[in-house]
């Protein structure tokens, strides 16, 4: 299986797992064999197919400007 169709084939597990979770009120419950149901049907495909795009920083990430704090300074003890 190449990279291409591992690819496509991700993409389809987001997109039928997301409409399972929109349109069928029992995919958003919770099971005792797999537990929360909303995981397994969008959480770890979006994971895995995150993972093999090697990981990119959503867009609105790169636009947020990075805080500038002072580092904390120890407070000098008297003996």
């Amino acid at each position: 299986m190449t990279r291409q169709d591992l690819d496509r084939l991700l993409r389809h597990l987001v997109t039928l797992g997301a409409l399972a979770v929109l349109l069928i009120p029992a995919a958003r419950g919770s099971s005792t064999l797999l537990g929360w149901l909303p995981l397994w049907l969008l959480g770890m495909p979006l994971a895995a197919w995150w993972s093999l795009r090697r990981f990119p920083l959503p867009a609105v990430a790169l636009r947020l400007p990075r805080r500038r704090r002072a580092q904390a300074r120890r407070v000098a003890r008297r003996a």
